[in-house]
């Protein structure tokens, strides 16, 4: 066996690609693989915590009719910036919990206030 390749017959440089995989995307090539969301917030009641329900239309696969599907995820945002009514965006991350893998990336537009003054 030549000093070139490993005991399953593939060169060194080709292992030596395999190896970091992680490096690829710490240089910013695979940032693009996460997926980014846009959605209400429903929910703020929870500590760096917000529910954010995203809709998305999907099309009926007897009917052809578009039909509107909600989803409910929870999302980590660090200094409890958003409130209910924001629409945010929102990206996959590492799982901070059981159900909370999404993070709050900015809020798009803040929630109407009810008009109702401080006291």
């Amino acid at each position: 066996m030549s000093p070139t390749t490993t005991t399953t017959g593939q060169s060194k440089a080709r292992v030596a690609s395999k190896a970091k995989p992680g490096a690829a995307a710490s240089a910013g090539e695979g940032a693009a693989t996460l997926r980014t969301l846009t959605g209400t917030v429903v929910s703020n009641k929870m500590q760096k915590t917000i529910a954010v329900v995203v809709e998305r239309l999907v099309k009926h696969p007897q009917y052809g009719k578009y039909v509107r599907r909600t989803t409910k995820l929870l999302a980590h945002d660090e200094g409890n910036t958003s409130k209910a009514g924001d629409l945010v965006s929102i990206t996959e991350c590492r799982p901070y919990s059981k159900r909370k893998a999404w993070r709050l990336v900015e809020v798009l537009r803040r929630a109407e206030d009810s008009g109702k003054p401080a006291v």
